[in-house]
């Protein structure tokens, strides 16, 4: 980062945050202490990433609005980290969960109408003719990347650098800056296999290191984010994912496209908006409105392999490690449904970019005038500040601008006024129910923040 930062000063203002936080929040403070049953004091490991030292509990959440135990209301922008993108608790999610509680099974291994109209909904967004169903795009990713090793018959997969493709365990792994080599990421806790046996890893935005890793003839597939979402948005050069796409065409590698949180680039993702040619598309989190959904969708030419190794004597209906008991359940789909036929719609696509596209030039205007090396990248209902300029290129450099307690200290700033940031990083997230009052009291909140760090001498821009 090039700005100078006087650690004592944010120190003390982050104190000062952290107190506030914890003074005004007594009822969630209390359900993290009574907590003694569940590791780590809360449902899910995650939910330790909190600024404040406990995260939120909440009584509530409507469209953009979370409502805590303390009866603070609080802007959303995290929307469950991507999760609740189409809202909290919207109308004809609660309409149609309510239906296949009241007059049908949740699930029962059966299929139903919803199934079709969902995979074909799916084709017509992202292009790819044929969809299967899952809980989360983790399954989703593992299932698509046992496929492709059985139907090329090699054993490795290629990610990029910082990556984020749910907890499977071939991603967890980075190239190292002193080396240039494979090596597990830090902080991967106990990996069954190195991933750096089983994975090859380029920065985004490398070709020629792609080419170089792709010559090895041993890849399976390459996976990838069409842009690098949770190490900060990286977005991809111009021509970038084209020369991937003629990569893996050259060297009879498949490409997966994972959409999870690029979803947030339009109905049909960037697969649709950037007009790419993936062999898989696998999505998931944002899909059911919050109740757990996933889905991988398979090019004509990758579905008639995977049938035909299927004819070979390979399984895929029963323990050959593809599939789940629960993947496809009748309530999921009912969500996926109602999600996609009348939430997520590409009109409200349409005015979701319109706000991100606002909150970015906010926080561009801010920075600007506070005369800060921060940058702002925007993927169509998305968007995420990084504290360097220009923004990075790949995972590297985009990990090598982080700042965790300047990060802290702007999350609970935030928090404190009544807006909620996603807590792994500096990202904001547009859904349908999101409006312009509350990305102006986001401009009103951020200006104050950097204000109080530039002035306080927190914080001092680079000449």
């Amino acid at each position: 980062m090039g700005d100078k930062v006087r650690r004592p000063r944010l120190t003390e203002l982050l104190d000062q945050e952290l107190r506030r936080y914890q003074d005004e929040h007594p009822n969630s403070a209390r359900l993290h202490a009574d907590a003694d049953h569940l590791f780590g004091r809360v449902p899910m490991t995650w939910m330790g990433k909190w600024a404040g030292g406990f995260p939120l509990g909440f009584r509530a959440a409507r469209g953009a609005v979370v409502e805590d135990l303390d009866g603070h209301e609080l802007v959303d922008f995290a929307l469950g980290d991507t999760g609740a993108m189409a809202g909290h608790s919207p109308q004809p999610l609660v309409d149609a969960v309510a239906r296949r509680l009241r007059d049908g099974g949740v699930t029962t291994m059966l299929p139903t109408a919803d199934a079709e109209w969902v995979a074909a909904e799916l084709a017509r967004r992202f292009g790819l003719p044929q969809w299967s169903f899952t809980l989360s795009a983790t399954d989703a990713n593992r299932w698509v990347l046992r496929l492709a090793r059985m139907v090329t018959g090699r054993p490795k997969i290629l990610v990029f650098s910082y990556c984020y493709h749910g907890t499977v365990d071939e991603t967890f792994v980075i190239v190292d800056p002193a080396t240039g080599r494979a090596v597990s990421r830090p902080g991967n806790a106990g990996p069954s296999v190195d991933p750096s046996e089983t994975t090859r890893v380029v920065e985004f935005n490398d070709l020629a290191g792609l080419e170089r890793e792709l010559a090895a003839g041993d890849v399976a597939a390459v996976l990838t984010e069409p842009a690098l979402t949770n190490i900060g948005i990286v977005l991809p050069d111009p021509g970038f994912l084209t020369g991937v796409r003629q990569l893996c065409d050259d060297t009879g590698t498949l490409l997966v496209i994972d959409e999870t949180h690029t979803f947030s680039a339009g109905p049909g993702g960037a697969t649709h908006r950037w007009g790419l040619r993936p062999d898989a598309v696998t999505v998931g989190k944002s899909l059911g409105g919050g109740v757990p959904s996933g889905a991988y969708g398979l090019s004509d030419n990758f579905a008639r392999r995977t049938l035909a190794a299927v004819a070979d004597g390979y399984d895929i209906v029963d323990v050959g490690g593809v599939g789940g008991t629960l993947a496809g359940n009748a309530l999921s789909l009912a969500a996926m449904r109602a999600v996609l036929g009348e939430v997520l719609t590409d009109e409200a696509f349409e005015h979701m970019e319109t706000l991100a596209t606002r909150f970015a030039h906010d926080v561009e205007s801010t920075v600007a005038a506070a005369g800060l090396n921060w940058s702002v990248s925007q993927l169509g209902a998305r968007c995420e500040y990084r504290f360097a300029a220009p923004a990075p290129r790949s995972g590297g450099a985009s990990a090598a601008s982080a700042d965790p307690a300047l990060e802290d200290f702007l999350h609970l700033y935030a928090v404190n006024r009544g807006l909620l940031i996603t807590p792994f990083h500096n990202m904001a997230l547009m859904c349908p129910a999101t409006t312009a009052a509350q990305v102006d009291r986001h401009r009103q909140v951020f200006g104050e923040a950097v204000d109080l760090l530039v002035t306080s001498g927190a914080l001092e821009g680079s000449p």
